[in-house]
């Protein structure tokens, strides 16, 4: 596009995948990401795309499965509840090396919950929602820019593995609006030997037959490419973290605003850092376990929309070398920085005040 117009997060995520190459989408709708099928309907048929309103997300899925089966850019999107019930065909996409994008903006659970923001699906993304072994590699932005820049990567990146990728938002990106720069993002050429393209008798190769059956060597095979993703793809954000006493642990929105909490802090003369995941799965584990071993760090600070989800890979990552506190919201509370301050200044005080 060129230039910066401001746009609403659904639907500049919309437009940068149409910018990507996208032009199959089949969803359901559900607040609070209905802008983007709106938004999908009214621009694809005008740039040769095709959009279709599925019964559900359990057929919304399985079309995508077809679509991506013939290895053209296909993506859908949903909310928490509509998520869970396109994990049965995301694991079949997965065990069929399917290259496709699930956008979910995250509201409260469980169950039906609610339309309010909040991160409680970071277990059923990072855990994989479906049965079996399987990954999905998961980005996670937090502003509209990075939104529509990720969702451009979430298609590269589910051809470069043939591997579903899943942007996990939340309802405050979705429904913000901000200035935002989408480029052009055009498919870059790759093998798609493997992809139902058409097939005649006589053409001289074998028919392809697209299954999610287990074959030999398949678990090896899946494994050893969630290996090389763990080694490759992990992306995280680091801020002030070299002579932090403190290091938040946040990722999306929450990131975004616990980065106002700090400059609050440095401005007291508190000392605070923000490792900030960009890849929840693979998840940084080095970058906190890099920044543990540091003698000025006392303590890591995970702050969530949740009960405490990402948390725990956030303890696993610093491996007992630093404690590593929680503050969570959830019934309809959404964070400010300074309750983020208040918590680091408790915090502080309760383990002895200054340290030079």
């Amino acid at each position: 596009m060129g230039k910066k117009i401001l746009m609403k997060g659904s639907e500049a995520m919309a437009e940068a995948a149409i910018q990507a190459g996208c032009r199959l989408y089949f969803g359901y709708p559900i607040t609070p990401q209905s802008e983007l099928p709106e938004y999908m309907a009214a621009r694809l048929p005008g740039v040769g795309g095709t959009f279709l309103q599925a019964e559900s997300e359990l057929a919304a899925i399985n079309m995508v499965y077809g679509a991506a089966g013939t290895a053209h850019r296909v993506m859908t999107s949903s909310s928490s509840p509509g998520v869970s019930l396109m994990q049965e065909g995301i694991s079949y996409a997965a065990a069929a090396e399917l290259p496709l994008v699930v956008i979910n903006v995250m509201r409260a659970g469980p169950g039906l919950g609610t339309i309010v923001p909040s991160q409680t699906d970071y277990f059923q993304a990072t855990r994989g929602g479906g049965n079996g072994g399987y990954r999905t590699l998961i980005l996670s932005p937090a502003s509209v820019q990075e939104a529509c820049d990720l969702v451009a990567l979430a298609f590269e990146l589910a051809e470069r593995y043939r591997q579903p990728v899943l942007l996990l938002g939340d309802a405050m990106m979705a429904q913000m609006m901000e200035p935002v720069e989408i480029k052009e993002a055009p498919p870059k050429p790759y093998d798609i030997a493997w992809a139902a393209r058409g097939w005649k008798p006589d053409c001289g190769r074998a028919r392809a037959v697209i299954n999610p059956r287990s074959k030999p060597g398949l678990e090896a095979r899946l494994q050893e490419k969630y290996r090389r993703m763990a080694k490759e793809e992990v992306r995280v954000e680091e801020v002030d973290t070299e002579d932090a006493e403190y290091v938040i642990a946040a990722y999306g929105t929450v990131a975004r605003i616990a980065k106002n909490a700090i400059k609050t802090l440095r401005g007291m003369g508190v000392r605070v850092g923000l490792i900030r995941p960009i890849t929840l799965y693979p998840f940084p584990y080095e970058a906190f376990s890099r920044a543990a071993a540091r003698e000025t760090l006392r303590s890591f600070v995970d702050f969530e929309i949740s009960e405490g989800q990402m948390v725990e890979d956030v303890r696993l990552g610093v491996g007992g070398q630093k404690p590593v506190a929680f503050h969570g919201w959830y019934d309809l509370e959404l964070p400010t920085p300074q309750q983020m301050v208040d918590f680091i200044l408790a915090l502080r005080q309760k383990e002895g005040g200054e340290r030079q």
